[in-house]
């Protein structure tokens, strides 16, 4: 645990050496997907706290809770995949989906600052800097995985970070109108006098 603390700290300093770290550290990976669902539940615990506080009930707190850090792990992995097809496939960078997953991983790091979301007035810019932070770091971890320049890196980011919030929010819209769908099914029927 102290090694994966360290690595979540140097990767928010964005450390080049520790993207290059686990880049080559094939065992790493599982840590990295530690560093994305430690985040995720993070911002679902803040997500939940802030539903609550407002008012939003048990749907909200269901919402927090579960939908937002499972939206949070599919934009994970769809994102890793982005950065990694269009590094690879439209701007020549070398890697492979393992070194995405794990340099992805650890740049997710800075997003812990989602947790603060509850705060009223000043949680969203909280949660907005560890979102532009975690961009800024992908872009640390794109460049280092694929080696080439930070132009193309910051390319590859802002284009796999774009599509990747599109289909997350597709697959979220998706999700709600199943669960309001579900919700219509299960409502007793009116009755008539």
């Amino acid at each position: 645990m102290d090694n994966l603390l360290d690595r979540m700290i140097r990767a928010a300093k964005l450390e080049v050496d520790l993207y290059e770290e686990v880049e080559a550290d094939t065992t790493a990976t599982s840590q990295a997907i530690t560093v994305v669902i430690l985040v995720a539940i993070a911002n679902g615990i803040g997500a939940a706290i802030s539903f609550f506080i407002f008012g939003r009930g048990i749907v909200g707190l269901f919402r927090g809770l579960f939908l937002g850090p499972i939206l949070s792990m599919i934009g994970y992995f769809i994102w890793a995949f982005l950065t990694y097809f269009i590094g690879v496939h439209v701007f020549g960078g070398t890697a492979d989906y393992g070194e995405m997953l794990r340099t992805i991983g650890f740049a997710y790091t800075p997003n812990i600052l989602g947790f603060f979301a509850f705060i009223p007035c000043v949680g969203w810019l909280i949660s907005l800097v560890g979102a532009v932070w975690a961009l800024i770091a992908g872009v640390v971890a794109v460049r280092q995985a694929l080696d080439f320049d930070t132009a193309k890196a910051i390319m590859t980011c802002i284009i796999g970070w774009i599509v990747s919030l599109i289909l997350t929010l597709v697959f979220g819209a998706f999700w709600r109108m199943g669960v309001l769908g579900a919700r219509r099914l299960f409502r007793p029927p009116l009755r008539y006098r």
